[in-house]
């Protein structure tokens, strides 16, 4: 149970003065939903509002603070679009402030006659008169000393101001308690840190640039807290599974051989070392916990396959899991094709299943009669009993937390776990997002595969597009056309692809299919058997294909607005091609204005395949303040953390972790209590949870 100290920050942030339903709504969609969610929403700026002329000396261009008092209101005719006018003036001269299309009843209110009033904004010249226009703070009098201060400037969204969420940020720093000390006293002295709390406040009143920095001592003491909560928490769930002891089977090669003799290919040599690893796992006394980690398209389900051989042999089921319906059924289809001319029984049990259908199915998962059970995440929901489950493949781990994870290895006794991903994560990174795993690696394509040809070009060349897919169409090339990424906006995203299906269908007919996260799975799965048939040939999307699909016949893929995509989705999308016999392309269409890492992005894909080198790149350029990369790169989405600066942090936490847990395994020293609490402070209960257990 948590702390009720820590209560008061779990709260929602409507709790806090200022804070309405409106505005909560719109921080949660860039923070979270509670304080201190909002308490990590860091500032990614400064603004120094401390220059605080008199009129007669104030400097053209800087950003100024005034004291004036208000003259006169001239409000411009209704009739033409001229601004609102308000002359202000103090003892060395007299000033305009300027607005267009303002309310006239509201600069009346903010602004009355023969009032001194506080005005924060830039100052500029027109027609050799000084003015602001559209002041960035208004205030009383009394307000001055928190006007003309250094503020920090924050990330917003629409409808959102720098004001608002400062007002809910100063609220919420009145929250924070002051906690008992989770960190060794000789780490802090070394490093010169603050306290937990003092951290906080530090980090939300930045003095100068150097505050901003991911290296000052205040940012550094949040990442390593955010980091040690992590790996802590990885530590004691590894430290559960070892502590369930595995069921070694015996080393069975029959089946392996068989379907090894059976495969149209030679494996590559990685993937063969990969099915060693897991053949040793399983015989092995200790539980499997391995992450097959392999780039989009390298091979990783022929060596699950291959792997989960001896279990089925040893007479034990085997459940894979996969994040989607449509992937589910692809495995099973390829699965089945793999196991050709076996008497091995695969039942598919997804949400799908209803009535007789699920009766049948339960059935089966239960009296052991489904040897391979495929399915998503309703396999482990309450009700689904294996007979004899022995081992869990995952497929996509990003996709499922660590709490799925153990739920799903509940489902039988001993459960070797194997999670596959095509997620390319750094090695410097692999004890942060794999600290609890074993890693086998695919670090080949197969053989035959060719390279696909990359090419970046601007949305004006969009008719020289339409004109090659005419071209390709007639030489029987199938399609995928990726439509833009707008962040937080699941309904831009969806007319955006609806738009471009209707272009796309006025001109090659009915040829061209639609699919998006809002249609229901059957309807998802009737588009993508029509693609996958050739019923059409070029398929509308938004990111929904990006993991997993296996089109093998789909030789190009285009990605609009290429710009707004992180590196990590950009490479899961291009692996959608080039899978098949036919020369493959993906065409990355940008939009102007283009940023400096968007375009460094983009140049990257041009220039490799490789999604290793691709993960070191990403991790190069993206830092900590571009959270679309974070969240498409399958990293944990950490708020504190700056991944390109922190790696020093990382090798401290993992030491910190053994030492810790070697001399106090059950976390009941005083310093482990207060490392619990730091564990429910960065929501990883899970770790709490599983010390009571044992």
């Amino acid at each position: 149970m948590r702390p009720s100290v820590l209560d008061r920050l779990f709260s929602a942030t409507t709790e806090l003065s200022g804070i309405g339903p409106k505005i909560s709504k719109l921080i949660e969609n860039i923070a979270g939903p509670n304080i201190l969610d909002l308490m990590w929403h860091l500032p990614t700026g400064i603004v120094d509002r401390t220059y605080s002329p008199l009129i007669c000396n104030a400097e053209n261009g800087k950003i100024a603070t005034v004291v004036v008092q208000i003259e006169k209101h001239i409000a411009g005719p209704k009739n033409r679009r001229l601004p609102y006018k308000i002359i202000c003036s103090d003892d060395s001269g007299t000033m305009t402030l300027v607005y267009f299309n303002a309310r006239r009843d509201y600069l009346e209110r903010v602004f009355p006659l023969g009032e001194i009033r506080v005005v924060s904004g830039t100052l500029e010249k027109y027609d050799g008169k000084l003015q602001i226009s559209h002041p960035d703070i208004i205030g009383r009098i009394d307000k001055l000393d928190n006007i003309k201060a250094i503020l920090p400037i924050y990330p917003l969204t629409r409808g959102l101001s720098q004001n608002v969420i400062a007002t809910g940020i100063k609220a919420g720093l009145n929250q924070i308690p002051k906690l008992d000390e989770w960190l060794d006293h000789d780490l802090i002295q070394r490093e010169r840190w603050p306290s937990w709390d003092e951290a906080i406040k530090r980090a939300h009143n930045p003095k100068n640039t150097d505050d901003l920095n991911p290296n000052s001592g205040a940012r550094q003491r949040l990442a390593y807290d955010q980091i040690l909560a992590n790996q802590l928490a990885i530590a004691l769930v590894r430290k559960q599974l070892v502590k369930r002891k595995g069921k070694a089977i015996l080393d069975r090669k029959n089946l392996y051989e068989k379907l090894h003799k059976n495969l149209p290919f030679a494996l590559t040599r990685s993937q063969t070392a990969a099915v060693s690893d897991i053949h040793r796992d399983l015989t092995s006394n200790n539980r499997m916990h391995r992450l097959l980690q392999g780039d989009v398209g390298s091979g990783k389900t022929v060596v699950a396959v291959l792997g989960l051989a001896p279990m089925i042999e040893a007479g034990m089921q085997v459940a894979f899991l996969a994040p989607t319906e449509i992937l589910a059924r692809q495995h099973f289809t390829n699965i089945k094709t793999i196991l050709k001319g076996t008497d091995i029984s695969i039942t598919i049990y997804t949400g799908q299943d209803k009535g007789p259908d699920r009766k049948v199915k339960i059935q089966e998962i239960s009296n052991g009669k489904g040897q391979i059970v495929i399915g998503t995440h309703t396999i482990f929901q309450e009700g689904v009993a294996f007979k004899n489950l022995g081992m869990a493949i995952i497929d996509e781990q990003h996709r499922f937390g660590v709490h799925q994870r153990l739920s799903f290895v509940e489902k039988g006794r001993s459960v070797d776990l194997l999670v596959m991903t095509a997620t390319p994560i750094p090695r410097t990174l692999h004890l942060t997002v794999y600290g609890d795993m074993d890693i086998s690696q695919i670090t080949e394509k197969p053989k035959g595969r060719m390279p696909i040809d990359t090419r970046v070009m601007s949305v004006d060349r969009l008719d020289e597009v339409f004109n090659a897919i005419g071209r390709a169409l007639e030489n029987g090339s199938k399609i995928f056309w990726i439509c833009p990424l707008i962040e937080d906006s699941e309904k831009i995203d969806l007319a955006a692809a609806k738009k471009r299906f209707q272009i796309l269908q006025k001109r090659f007919g009915n040829s061209v299919g639609l699919i998006h996260g809002k249609m229901n799975n059957s309807d998802k799965i009737k588009t993508m058997d029509s693609f996958t048939t050739s019923i059409t040939n070029i398929l509308v999307s938004t990111t929904v294909i990006e993991v997993g699909i296996d089109v093998p016949s789909a030789d190009i893929i285009v990605i609009e607005h290429a710009e707004r995509f992180g590196l990590a989705q950009l490479h899961q999308l291009r692996g959608r091609v080039g899978r098949g016999k036919r020369k493959s392309s993906c065409l990355l269409v940008y939009s102007k204005p283009i940023t400096d890492n968007a375009r460094q992005r983009l140049n990257i894909m041009r220039k490799t395949q490789d999604g290793f080198v691709i993960a070191e790149e990403d991790l190069r350029i993206r830092g900590s303040g571009d959270l679309l990369g974070t969240r498409q790169s399958g990293l944990p989405n950490f708020k504190l953390v700056d991944y390109s600066e922190h790696k020093k942090l990382l090798s401290i936490a993992k030491d910190d972790v053994k030492l810790v847990l070697n001399s106090d395994p059950d976390l009941k020293t005083k310093r482990g209590q207060n490392l619990r609490t730091l564990l429910y402070v960065f929501e990883k209960d899970l770790g709490v949870n599983l010390l009571k257990k044992s």
